[in-house]
């Protein structure tokens, strides 16, 4: 998304300068869209490095001279902040907020931070109206706008057909095939998807899915995927359970941390056992690992381009923890294909109206997404129709040149509008 807004600002005429770590996918593509790039070495989180982290912020500010700042994500969100207290015109667009990825004493700190922060912000951005009413909950006081996500259309919409994208991804040419686009990490919730997969694989054999994206859940994903294999290698018909065994603790592969924008929790206090309502969620034993032939997961890594992966599925699925709202289901639609979304910020709007019994589904429950996935995969006349319906509302609704057409109308009214120092007293803790 940043590299589309990039792209946008410098066909308005403006420069556009970018701090971020360097080597970066977005360091890469902002300098091929002829914007300055500036190496800012920062980590993801908050912590003891963000005092230095900030001045190196206030050092290009200075090198720069902007008339304007946008931080985007909580942790460059606050950098920056600190750096330019409110000096120059500041915008700040969470992307979700930080405070989603935690709970406890460090989610009570990340509240804080993001109130304390909008003392310097001259518009808060949130990229979905649930963002929004989350962020006055939480006690963020400052002037909003609502600019939702935009796509590219031409880039979903043009290209090969199913068929010929299978092929060129060396894809099975008629199984069928769900997709997951996004980061490996907990906020994602891959995770969930692979408890619920044993259970779809239970009802629909043939069905194989693939994990499109990298990141720092990868290695204990690919474990704990191993052994999910097409039934007949490994599975009771009718169960999704290996031969012989019950509903038991899934392995841990290790402790998951968020790498998102807050701080993050500490590993999870033990393995997940299965649960629930007679879906299978236990995983096949390490002992008896999948042949190359036999697995129903495929991780395709991080890409350059998503597309040919949505062209190649039949449905595509979002099985996220918390968002502010998800740019890939926009992507999916825009090319045609039906999404099946977690119920969280932004998937409301996402979707068109009537969708949400069929794509719509709760958090962190595997039973809910394996049933939700199994009926989809079940319909294909379904499937297409609400395919075709997805991509017109998507064309019509979330245009990325509306969006970066609004982007421009706030960057105009917050540059134009009298300075003042935005020393707003601390919001009554909620």
């Amino acid at each position: 998304m940043v590299t589309d807004v990039i792209g946008a600002q410098l066909d308005l005429g403006m420069r556009v300068a970018v701090a971020c770590p360097p080597g970066t996918p977005l360091a890469v593509a902002a300098g091929a869209r002829g914007a300055e790039v500036h190496p800012w070495r920062a980590g993801r989180e908050p912590g003891p490095r963000l005092v230095a982290e900030s001045r190196r912020v206030a050092a290009l500010v200075d090198l720069v001279r902007p008339d304007l700042v946008h931080a985007h994500s909580a942790k460059a969100g606050l950098a920056a902040r600190i750096a330019v207290r409110g000096r120059i015109p500041t915008v700040y667009q969470p992307h979700a907020w930080s405070f989603e990825a935690v709970d406890g004493v460090t989610g009570a700190l990340a509240r804080r931070w993001e109130r304390w922060a909008a003392r310097w912000t001259d518009r808060v951005i949130c990229v979905s109206e649930a963002e929004r009413r989350r962020g006055e909950h939480a006690g963020v006081r400052a002037p909003w706008s609502v600019i939702h996500n935009g796509v590219d259309a031409r880039r979903f919409t043009a290209g090969p057909g199913r068929a010929a994208a299978r092929a060129a991804l060396g894809l099975p040419p008629t199984a069928p095939l769900v997709v997951c686009v996004g980061r490996l990490c907990r906020q994602k919730g891959q995770d969930v998807l692979l408890d619920a997969w044993p259970a779809v694989l239970a009802r629909v054999p043939d069905a194989r899915l693939v994990l499109v994206g990298d990141g720092p859940e990868a290695e204990a994903l690919r474990t704990a995927a191993a052994g999910l294999c097409v039934p007949a290698a490994g599975f009771a018909p009718g169960t999704g359970l290996a031969p012989g065994t019950g509903p038991g603790p899934r392995a841990a592969a290790g402790p998951r941390t968020e790498p998102g924008p807050g701080p993050q929790p500490g590993p999870e206090p033990g393995p997940r056992t299965a649960a629930a309502a007679g879906t299978a969620t236990a995983s096949r034993t390490a002992a008896a690992p999948c042949g190359a032939a036999d697995r129903t997961v495929t991780f395709a890594g991080a890409v350059t381009d998503t597309a040919p992966w949505y062209r190649a599925a039949d449905l595509v699925v979002q099985p996220s923890r918390w968002e502010g709202m998800a740019l890939a289901p926009l992507e999916a639609m825009a090319g045609g294909r039906p999404v099946l979304l977690t119920d969280v910020d932004g998937a409301r709007e996402s979707l068109p109206p009537g969708q949400e019994a069929h794509c719509l589904v709760r958090p962190d429950d595997p039973a809910a997404l394996a049933d939700a996935l199994t009926a989809l995969l079940r319909r294909p006349v379904l499937r297409e129709a609400l395919g075709r319906r997805a991509q017109q509302y998507v064309l019509r609704r979330f245009d990325v040149r509306r969006a970066n057409a609004a982007l421009a109308d706030v960057y105009r009214e917050v540059t134009a509008a009298p300075r003042h120092r935005h020393e707003l007293g601390e919001p009554i803790s909620q």
